[in-house]
């Protein structure tokens, strides 16, 4: 039988690895290099969040974290003042959520139609505050879009009032 083509001696392998394999990861791990320390968003730069919501009128609830200030409505209709201070792996955890649901590419005013619905929906202002950025995003409970972007905003509110209620049950202990 006869041997049609050519062998590759070790010296060609390692030429040929060297000459295409090894620039491509270079460039590589330069462009992602790069990417990544020019990221908007960082746990290092950041510096709070704050949240408001309630009726178009009225945002009675509110929360920031930089001033630890926390108000909301309680179930009787009573204003409840407080002083609430996020500690840095909750504020980590607020973080890496926001950005697993998109919370960056997230539309920045999301209202709804209130003469075409509910004529008194709730509205969320959520902002996140970095050193070089920040993200602020106004959404309505009636807005109608994407439903995987109406999940996305949900589930953002949803993990900070859920922080917010366990940081004030871990103060009442």
């Amino acid at each position: 039988m006869a041997y049609i083509g050519f062998k590759l001696s070790d010296s060609k392998r390692i030429f040929l690895a060297l000459s295409v394999i090894l620039p491509c990861l270079f460039y590589c791990l330069y462009y992602y290099h790069h990417m990544l320390k020019n990221a908007p968003y960082r746990f290092t730069e950041f510096e709070s969040i704050s949240i408001q919501y309630g009726d178009r009128d009225s945002l009675l609830n509110k929360y920031d974290s930089k001033t630890g200030d926390y108000q909301y409505l309680n179930n009787r209709d009573s204003l409840v003042k407080m002083h609430l201070h996020l500690n840095q792996k909750d504020l980590l955890y607020l973080h890496r959520k926001a950005a697993d649901l998109g919370f960056w590419d997230f539309p920045s005013d999301e209202t709804g139609d209130s003469v075409k619905t509910n004529p008194k929906p709730v509205r969320y202002i959520i902002e996140f505050k970095y050193k070089r950025k920040s993200k602020k995003v106004v959404y309505d409970a009636n807005f109608v879009g994407d439903i995987r972007l109406i999940d996305a905003n949900q589930g953002v509110i949803k993990e900070i009032l859920q922080v917010l209620n366990d940081e004030e049950q871990n103060q009442k202990k």
